[in-house]
């Protein structure tokens, strides 16, 4: 990500990417996060299933729900059951997350993941995340810049410099 500007690194209050670490947290959310994009749904799936210690797991599913990325419900039936669902901030994770399985397979285990996860439609694998321009091009990490908002492009304006 070349060119003579470049993101302000020291200025952690307005940088997105260490808001978004706030909000996840470390490993354990990242776990919880994958449990509930597989249809884990209660506390006791969530300990069961991780293995992780029921403090840190209520710690982290509390820290998930602060942030908007899971909704907190108490059922109709029992009161005190309590069920977690993704909220349309957490589903947005989705690409997130199979962004890192597919780092994690090619970098650290070498391993191809199972299951496999695959296009419902045609049952076939699905690719890998990659950068694209507005036009669906991949981009390297050559053809990308920062930029100020400014100096960003818009349709509007690139549609009256055509005529």
């Amino acid at each position: 990500m070349g060119g003579k500007l470049r993101e302000p690194l020291r200025d952690l209050a307005e940088c997105s990417l260490p808001a978004a670490l706030e909000a996840m947290g470390e490993r354990w959310s990242f776990l919880i996060l994958r449990a509930a994009f597989n249809e884990l749904h209660h506390f006791e799936e969530f300990q069961s299933e991780l293995g992780i210690a029921r403090n840190i797991l209520a710690n982290r599913l509390a820290r998930l729900v602060e942030h908007g990325i899971l909704m907190r419900t108490a059922m109709p039936e029992d009161r005190r059951k309590i069920e977690y669902r993704l909220t349309d901030k957490g589903t947005a994770l989705l690409p997130t997350m199979i962004a890192l399985r597919q780092w994690g397979e090619r970098w650290e285990t070498g391993i191809a993941a199972t299951p496999v996860l695959v296009d419902a439609r045609d049952r076939r694998p699905i690719g890998p995340i990659e950068v694209r321009a507005h036009d669906g091009r991949v981009l390297t990490k050559q053809e990308l810049i920062w930029s100020l908002p400014e100096d960003v492009a818009d349709d509007a304006a690139e549609a009256q410099a055509a005529e």
